[in-house]
């Protein structure tokens, strides 16, 4: 029970790898603040869970919702930047509206939920933040806005961390490769409305553990992360690929 006696605040944590991360912080006895643009969040409410229905591109909604939370579970130990989106299109179609989804999500968005939710915390706290493999590390055509969105989170953990480091305030990063969610499946779909499938087994072809992650996985390192086994950890952006992000070429080898 690595979490007991802990709150977190969760974003995106309806569905996909927000989900696994719930779920794995329920698991290890924390109290969880899920924010979630999906109003069905609001299904998981119980006495261990306040889910509320929030855009994260708003900073009013933002501020209720975490005073909300502080009303009911009197503090605040953890904030994990899970929610985030991704739609393909080439450099030169896509529209500045489809650039700035991803900008005012991905990247304000994760500013705005911590800019708010450090005030409630003190020495000991820890904060998540979802970059991912794309974008620091490797990149597909049609990932440009997505994958600027994301170099942009791992910059923004590394500053923050060297600025609350004094502060006893742990920063990191997760980098995930491929994770079966509903948001890579929308994207197979895109890549291939006839055979998403396709797009799904052919991925998991390319991992050297041959398959993609489940969000649960995710989960276990936010919960290490989050917690005091980690507390020497800081500023750090932690890959989670499956080894997809191994092979050096695709025939060179025994």
């Amino acid at each position: 029970m690595k979490l007991e006696n802990k709150v977190a605040l969760i974003t995106g944590g309806y569905k996909g790898i927000g989900r696994g991360i719930v779920d794995v912080f329920l698991k290890y006895g924390a109290k969880v603040i899920v924010l979630d643009l999906d109003e069905s969040v609001k299904d998981l409410n119980n006495d261990n869970v306040l889910a509320i229905n929030v855009d994260i591109r708003n900073k009013d909604a933002i501020k209720n919702a975490i005073e909300e939370g502080i009303n009911k579970f009197k503090k605040l130990d953890i904030i994990v930047n899970n929610a985030g989106i991704c739609k393909l299109d080439s450099f030169l179609n896509m529209s500045d509206e489809l650039r700035d989804f991803h900008f005012d999500i991905n990247i304000k968005g994760t500013w705005n939920v911590t800019k708010e939710g450090l005030k409630y915390l003190n020495s000991g706290s820890a904060i998540v933040n979802l970059s991912s493999v794309t974008g620091p590390m490797v990149a597909d055509p049609g990932e440009v806005a997505y994958a600027t969105s994301k170099a942009a989170v791992l910059g923004f953990t590394k500053s923050l961390a060297a600025e609350l480091a004094p502060k006893n305030i742990r920063v990191n990063a997760i980098m995930p490769g491929y994770v079966h969610t509903p948001l890579v499946d929308s994207m197979a779909v895109d890549s291939n409305p006839d055979n998403p499938n396709s797009v799904i087994e052919g991925i998991a072809d390319a991992i050297p553990l041959k398959r993609l992650a489940n969000p649960k996985e995710i989960g276990e390192l936010a919960a290490f992360l989050a917690s005091d086994e980690a507390s020497y950890i800081t500023g750090q952006g932690i890959v989670i690929d499956g080894g997809s992000t191994l092979p050096e070429t695709t025939t060179m080898g025994v």
